[in-house]
């Protein structure tokens, strides 16, 4: 699906994708969902594409779900067909949040001020976060008498621990980029001024390295979220015996033994 509303540029293997809704703090709409789920399911299949970046336009990363349309679509009184809202809004969570958090290649939220609500949410399924000094972030849902959409609640769990991600739900405070870096809600704050150009430093960099290990890492840390040591080890084993004949470790290995950098193909 077409739409001014999401921005989509290619940059020496990494893909920028951009929320574009300005005017309103880059809030949701269909049709950004529905393109960013046709960006993310292309890129997972696109060798050219190493690293996908996702950030927002005009200072704000994502405010989330559109509040005023929601208010609109209240008051006009029309029937609403709950099964049919229910899977649209199953098969958004899976072609957005669980693909950036599962796909084979490494994914970076870029936050050059507020991420609430859904855009909140979607920031933390990405691998890494970046973020302006200047932004903010908050799970907002409770402001509006929500509960939580696009995979929060279990992703900030696993990142603050329940009884700080409870805190975070139950009262939706503000939280600013000193205490984000404290919580290890994102991986750097720069200058917003230099915001754009040390994103992507670290996408292309990640765009340039051994794409078959990053899938293999993903893989690997992933799964570490319900299995067992035990099965951690074997896993690990597995995946890392399988890396052993990719052309990238034989060149990394073998650049290694002559003190210079590696030239990684992805294979």
């Amino acid at each position: 699906m077409e739409t001014k509303d999401l921005l989509v540029r290619r940059d020496e293997g990494v893909l920028v994708l951009t929320f574009n809704r300005p005017e309103h703090r880059n809030a949701l709409t269909m049709a950004m969902q529905e393109r960013l789920g046709d960006e993310l399911a292309a890129a997972e299949l696109d060798n050219e594409i190493g690293c996908v970046v996702l950030t927002g336009a005009a200072g704000a990363f994502c405010a989330g779900g559109d509040v005023k349309n929601m208010a609109r679509g209240h008051a006009s009184g029309q029937p609403i067909d709950q099964v049919k809202r229910m899977e649209t809004q199953r098969q958004s969570h899976r072609r957005s949040s669980l693909r950036l958090f599962e796909m084979a290649k490494p994914t970076l939220a870029a936050l050059p001020g507020p991420a609430a609500g859904a855009g909140f949410s979607m920031a933390l399924a990405c691998d890494m976060r970046i973020a302006a000094d200047t932004a903010i972030m908050t799970t907002a849902f409770v402001k509006v008498g929500l509960s939580g959409d696009y995979g929060g609640t279990y992703l900030l769990t696993q990142l603050v621990g329940p009884a700080k991600a409870r805190e975070l739900y139950l009262l939706g405070e503000r939280i600013d980029m000193v205490e984000a870096f404290r919580l290890g809600l994102v991986n750097w704050v720069v200058p917003a001024a230099q915001l754009e150009t040390k994103t992507m430093e670290i996408a292309k960099r990640l765009a340039s390295g051994p794409r078959v290990a990053h899938r293999f890492i993903k893989d690997n840390l992933n799964r570490a979220l319900k299995a067992s040591f035990a099965d951690c080890l074997d896993m690990e084993s597995a995946n890392l015996m399988q890396l052993r004949d990719t052309e990238d470790h034989k060149e990394a290995a073998l650049a290694f033994a002559e003190k210079r950098p590696p030239k990684f193909k992805g294979r």
